[in-house]
């Protein structure tokens, strides 16, 4: 299994994991997740974190802006010495710079083969189940981003990995992550394509010489086509297809109850133009029983 992981990797080979970490307990699953997830891939580690001042206005006394870099600093170096801990093949090295977490995390992800944050960081509202990074990165960055909700944690020993899929360029990559990743856990992959019979096509009366379930059946066909021609990249992946009649919310967030990792990408064919990240994965963030991976499209 570990001779698949190189050869899905390919040039992707030495490019690290990027993880955001404030000592939150969201970051702090998210640096075990990022730990995990370099280990796998024989890669590397970077412990990133993000300071600025947090007033409107400059601190008159640079010995005072200094003081707050200081602190910070610690909080990575912290960070550095948990994910060692964790893993002392693992190199560990640390990022540190001054902006918004959001800014910050979305720079480093260029040179990063994936990114993963927690849900939320320090600071917000207490019952905001999903922070502003948590939404401004997934939709944003050049690669994956695994979004890591504290009370959506895997138990167990779980290997499945869930995909959704609607065939938009995103999806497509959002399955091929999800294959890479089963690869790697030596685990399964569930692709799921939630069909909608709404508009006109629901009822052929309204337009003339419209057959609807002929229309069902070639959306099911390119569905099954699209996936067996990815998975056959990943023969030793067991993959289950399932193309249904339902809402994808709901379907995919029920989906997740046994699953290791929902992906899926950051929108999908309906999304509407003006959305950061589609409703489905937007729903996804905040309900999904286990973490969440963010594919941008190729």
């Amino acid at each position: 299994m570990r001779l698949e992981g190189k050869a899905l990797r390919g040039g992707m080979m030495g490019r690290p994991i990027l993880v955001g970490y404030d000592e939150s307990p969201a970051s702090t699953l998210a640096l075990c997740w990022a730990v995990e997830e370099a280990r796998l891939r024989e890669s590397s580690v970077l412990v990133c974190h993000a300071w600025q001042w947090p007033y409107p206005l400059r601190p008159v006394e640079r010995e005072v802006l200094a003081q707050v870099e200081r602190v910070a600093a610690h909080v990575v170096d912290e960070g550095v010495r948990r994910a060692r801990s964790l893993a002392p093949d693992v190199d560990v090295r640390p990022r540190l710079a001054r902006g918004t977490a959001s800014t910050v995390l979305l720079q480093a992800a260029r040179e990063a083969e994936l990114t993963v944050l927690g849900s939320r960081g320090h600071g917000g509202f207490e019952d905001l189940q999903v922070g502003s990074a948590a939404v401004q990165v997934p939709a944003h960055s050049v690669g994956p981003v695994i979004v890591i909700r504290p009370d959506a944690m895997p138990t167990g020993d779980r290997t499945r990995i869930v995909a959704g899929v609607d065939g938009s360029p995103a999806s497509l990559a959002a399955f091929g992550l999800a294959l890479e990743e089963a690869a790697l856990r030596g685990g399964a992959v569930t692709a799921i394509c939630c069909w909608r019979d709404d508009g006109p096509l629901a009822r052929p009366d309204w337009q003339p010489f419209v057959d609807s379930q002929a229309i069902r059946r070639g959306a099911e066909a390119r569905f099954h086509d699209a996936t067996s021609h990815l998975t056959s990249r990943h023969p030793k992946v067991p993959v289950t297809t399932e193309f249904v009649s339902e809402r994808p919310q709901r379907t995919l967030i029920d989906a997740t109850k046994d699953a290791k990792l929902l992906v899926l990408g950051t929108r999908g064919n309906d999304s509407p133009p003006c959305l950061l990240l589609g409703p489905v994965t937007q729903t996804a963030l905040a309900e999904a029983r286990c973490p969440v991976a963010v594919t941008p499209p190729p």
